[in-house]
């Protein structure tokens, strides 16, 4: 993997995902063209540490509902990848802080790369909330792959916004790219976890945070899958010349009892809350017996596109480990 002598552009680049692939960009000789709603934030400081961000990063000051806003950030770039997009667990206003930010934005961001010619190929960070919520069941004998997508009738009856506008989104981004003659490859990510660049608490170490604490309410079983393979499928997807189409990017399909196992084994003093305790007591003697929710067999996800794109998915037991020693490094865990 080489970058040098090539420009490209990653939108939302402070994000947890982007600033991993802006580092990996970096670190392989590309220049990089980072939008962010504010250069000022504090918040992206972070960016600006990064080996080679003083030559070859440069910040752009980019608004998702603002049509042309992308305009001088793309210009030049042989590859975009675009990551910006809201990310809410409840909202009380999902047509605004959701699905038109993902929706607009995305063409917005597009008619830009519509306007430059030297743009190869977009990248675009979907996420499987654009794969799995429709009428089909998750049985334990049902391998998911790239030809599943969310049904946005289903999304709205379930009141999921999120899903919503990420199916929205995908939608929109097809079919103006089929319309402008635009490269485009769509990536779709589980629960993207790994260590973080950031100083601040994202939404994904919250949710880690909250399974130790005993007080998770995410869904489950998990789709998890490290940030560090995301950020590298992403350059994959960009410099493989035969990559197409969608990705599904999840390391492993688990359910809430081996989560704790693997923080109760690499995390002995960690004191997990009794539920959670009594929970992997369950899945350690009666896996057969008691089926506790938490502890049934759950679906798979094929790998088989996103081997062709050279990811090998880190295991999740090293992915926790790294999660967990990157809340305590930033203050977030203490044992």
């Amino acid at each position: 993997m080489s970058g040098e002598g090539k420009v490209v552009c990653v939108t939302g680049a402070s994000g947890f995902i982007a600033s991993w692939l802006v580092k990996l960009l970096l670190e392989h000789g590309y220049t990089v063209k980072a939008t962010v709603r504010d250069p000022n934030d504090p918040n992206i400081k972070h960016l600006h540490t990064l080996d080679g961000a003083t030559e070859r990063l440069h910040i752009f000051k980019a608004n998702l509902m603002e049509e042309g806003s992308f305009d001088s950030a793309i210009d030049g770039c042989e590859g975009v990848f675009h990551t910006a997009s809201p990310v809410f667990l409840s909202t009380n206003d999902p047509q605004a802080e959701l699905i038109d930010p993902a929706v607009k934005g995305t063409l917005n961001v597009l008619r830009s790369c519509a306007k430059v010619q030297s743009v190869k190929r977009v990248v675009i960070t979907s996420s499987t909330a654009s794969v799995f919520f429709n009428e089909r069941p998750l049985t334990p004998d049902v391998v998911a792959d790239e030809t599943w997508f969310s049904d946005p009738d289903f999304c709205k009856k379930s009141k999921n916004w999120y899903a919503l506008s990420k199916t929205l989104a995908e939608e929109a981004a097809r079919k103006f790219a089929k319309e402008n003659g635009i490269d485009l490859v769509t990536l779709h990510p589980g629960f993207v976890i790994g260590p973080s660049l950031h100083s601040k608490l994202n939404l994904s170490l919250e949710v880690i945070l909250n399974i130790i604490k005993g007080v998770d309410t995410f869904p489950r079983p998990y789709r998890f899958v490290d940030v560090r393979d995301v950020a590298y499928a992403h350059v994959q997807a960009l410099e493989v010349p035969t990559a197409s189409g969608r990705y599904l990017l999840v390391g492993k399909v688990t359910q809430h009892c081996e989560v704790l196992k693997i923080l109760q084994e690499h995390y002995p003093t960690l004191h997990l809350p009794e539920k959670t305790l009594i929970l992997r007591l369950l899945h350690l003697f009666t896996y057969g017996r008691f089926k506790a929710a938490d502890c049934e067999p759950t679906y798979q996800i094929s790998k088989d596109r996103t081997k062709s794109l050279g990811i090998n998915f880190m295991p999740l037991e090293m992915t926790f480990r790294d999660t967990v020693e990157s809340l305590k490094e930033k203050g977030f865990l203490n044992f």
